[in-house]
């Protein structure tokens, strides 16, 4: 007999482990970071990656730029194989760094290859499988704990951005950000189980028809991860959008029984309040997840809090990442779906 959700809901509640044994890998990576992120010819770092992937990648990028004050881009895998010189003029070096839970992604794959051998291109990578292709191919950064028997990336996620957001902020010199990565590790286990409870019961008291997750600068890709989650593990209806681009337009699909879920950063708190109370007005159920709740969250339907206050908006991002993904895993034991095997899904896709 099948038991719903055996695999995915103690990888999303182990991921307090996965991110310490890829904080512990990467001390012992150290050349890594200062083969490729600190690439002396690099003009431009290039993130690609496909599904869960791809939006690691973007939140990768986004932390990039802050940290390392380096220009940097994130496509996805089949953009870079199949439209290259769109994304990659001729007249810079780049770094490209292939994001693959599996390593065994054809679209990464192809990717590498058609460009590794060019004159101004390095490659790099991240992954969970010291076997893969891609590690065969690419010098990779490992997430020893990340690797998932379900399906959908969860644990595999967190840990990866993780570490990558970590090499970042050791490639920086700023120690400070290197503080930070340390303290998300330190309460990563704390939040993890009290977004557990807070989304099982969020779920087990509501019925929500349409999901929207909003998110803005390194919560972007968050956002859109989440999204995909309840899409892959439950099958229901859900967008994500910049938190001020939903109101041009998109916000029409808002109504009652619709969820308009908040990743609230500091740096554009007051503005994104603001979209979340118009949305509210339309009738939507408005779930926020802050650092620190406060007056001005007082008009919210939920909350949740995760805490670090002190951080970035870049280093907080995984510390949402939790409730996020039991979003997915409740919702779809609510139905009455396995979220372990989303149905026309396969861990590795090859083309």
């Amino acid at each position: 007999m099948t038991i719903f959700g055996q695999f995915t809901y103690p990888e999303i509640s182990s991921q307090a482990e996965a991110l310490q044994a890829a904080w512990g890998q990467l001390e012992q990576q150290q050349a890594w970071i200062q083969s490729y992120l600190l690439h002396p010819e690099a003009d431009e770092i290039i993130f690609i990656g496909s599904g869960s992937s791809y939006y690691q990648a973007l939140s990768m990028a986004s932390t990039c730029r802050t940290w390392l004050g380096k220009s940097a881009a994130a496509y996805p895998s089949s953009e870079l194989f199949l439209f290259g010189r769109q994304a990659m003029p001729g007249h810079r070096h780049y770094l490209v760094i292939g994001v693959s839970r599996s390593g065994e992604s054809t679209e990464v794959i192809l990717a590498l290859e058609a460009v590794r051998e060019l004159s101004n291109v390095t490659v790099a990578g991240i992954t969970c499988y010291e076997n893969s292709k891609l590690a065969q191919i690419a010098d990779c950064l490992l997430s020893p704990l990340g690797k998932e028997t379900s399906t959908v990336m969860t644990k595999s996620f967190s840990s990866m951005t993780f570490m990558m957001q970590t090499a970042i902020a050791k490639a920086s010199g700023h120690e400070p950000w290197v503080r930070e990565m340390e303290q998300v590790l330190q309460a990563d286990a704390g939040v993890t189980a009290g977004s557990d409870s807070f989304i099982r019961n969020l779920v087990a008291q509501n019925d929500f028809q349409k999901y929207i997750y909003l998110g803005m600068g390194t919560a972007y890709g968050i956002s859109l991860e989440a999204c995909l989650k309840i899409k892959e593990m439950s099958y229901v209806w859900t967008e994500a959008y910049g938190t001020l681009e939903f109101r041009h337009g998109p916000k029409s699909v808002v109504e009652p029984g619709t969820l308009v879920c908040l990743l609230l950063s500091e740096q554009a708190r007051p503005y994104e309040l603001k979209v979340a109370q118009e949305m509210q007005a339309y009738g939507a159920f408005v779930l926020l997840l802050t650092a620190k709740q406060g007056d001005d969250t007082s008009f919210a339907d939920a909350v949740l809090e995760v805490g670090g206050e002190a951080l970035s908006d870049e280093a907080r991002s995984v510390l949402y990442l939790p409730a996020l993904q039991y979003l997915g895993y409740y919702t779809a034991m609510k139905r009455g779906v396995n979220p372990d095997t989303p149905r026309n899904l396969t861990q590795v896709v090859i083309i």
